[in-house]
């Protein structure tokens, strides 16, 4: 049998109108150009209506319509966050109100505390390797293993017990420590750990148990915490592995015990996509309701711009009742240190 040649095969094709076919862009989602001096809300709203530019959207206003609601917010992040400069950022929004708790890794109360004990962090991994110099700082491991026994022994876990400790010891920086914030408003902060992760995991001063058990109590209270998340928001900042499968279990435990947490939002900022927060975050927990986000690029780019919009959505909305909306103590005392009051 002779084949058609190609020429006489498109003479046979089918066409038919572009005006009746669907299409998934058209000019209304375009960006818009940017006037010089405009505000967040405009450089948002200037943004294509398409991928991730609806995506960051649409994290935002899921944000603002928790907080605007009294929803739960719960904040998790790696260490990355803290090293790379947003600590700031995550208190302005503790005390703003729009994060009602938080969770996080061994590794991010190392530079948390060593920022506003020292003023700096993150040493140069490479090198004090090669040296066998890694590792060692003494105040550093001497601080979080005292604050982690004597929690254990009070019957805390680990995110209060450190951010109790940085919160007491008249700490230089620790206006900006998140671990003391979560302290001074009240906040549950619980800090997941595996053991050998940490530099101070290496010290004479760890303690097993204390970490063990400072660390199981934080789960069962990060457990508490997933069992409101109904209606709520999950940001998962930049942990690879640990969040992931701490979130997950502690959804599983919420959902057996007969909570219903089935219409949430969660939103995952990372790098890359990686296997366990697409799946752990943004996947799995949604199947039954709600929706997983995922926002791909540097941490220290996207955090500020997500906050920024959230801030910003969150007072051009009405508030519930048609009032004006009034600062909380968290906000008016924030006000009040910046000011030199008491």
């Amino acid at each position: 049998m002779k084949r058609a040649r190609t020429g006489q095969g498109r003479a046979q094709l089918r066409a038919e109108s572009a005006r009746r076919r669907q299409s998934k862009v058209g000019i209304g989602d375009e960006a818009e150009p940017l006037a010089p001096g405009a505000s967040v809300a405009a450089l948002l709203g200037s943004l294509p209506k398409l991928l991730a530019g609806a995506d960051l959207n649409a994290a935002i206003e899921a944000w603002a319509r928790a907080w605007q609601r009294d929803r739960l917010v719960l904040f998790g992040f790696g260490a990355h966050l803290i090293k790379v400069g947003l600590a700031p950022i995550v208190v302005d929004l503790m005390e703003r109100g729009a994060i009602g708790g938080l969770m996080m890794n061994g590794a991010g109360c190392v530079h948390d505390l060593e920022l506003a004990m020292l003023g700096r962090t993150s040493e140069d991994v490479g090198p004090a390797l090669d040296a066998g110099r890694f590792g060692v700082a003494r105040e550093t491991a001497e601080r979080l293993n005292a604050a982690i026994a004597r929690g254990r022994a009070e019957g805390l876990g680990m995110g209060a017990a450190i951010g109790r400790d940085i919160a007491e010891a008249g700490d230089p920086h620790a206006g900006r420590s998140v671990l003391a914030t979560a302290h001074r408003l009240g906040l549950p902060v619980t800090v997941h750990v595996a053991i050998g992760t940490d530099i101070h995991h290496m010290h004479a001063s760890a303690d097993g148990a204390a970490l063990g058990e400072t660390s199981y109590r934080d789960f069962e209270t990060l457990c508490g915490l997933v069992a409101r998340l109904e209606d709520g928001v999950v940001l998962h900042v930049g942990s690879a592995v640990i969040l992931p499968e701490v979130f997950l279990k502690a959804l599983a435990v919420a959902r057996n015990l007969g909570h219903r947490v089935a219409r949430l939002t969660t939103v995952n900022l990372d790098f890359v996509r990686q296997y366990r927060p697409e799946r752990n975050i943004v996947e799995r927990p949604t199947r039954l309701a709600g929706r997983g986000i995922s926002l791909i690029g540097h941490h220290e780019i996207l955090v500020p711009l997500l906050a920024a919009g959230v801030v910003e959505r969150h007072a051009a909305a009405p508030s519930p009742t048609g009032r004006a909306r009034r600062k909380g103590p968290a906000v008016r005392a924030t006000a009040r240190r910046r000011r030199g009051e008491r």
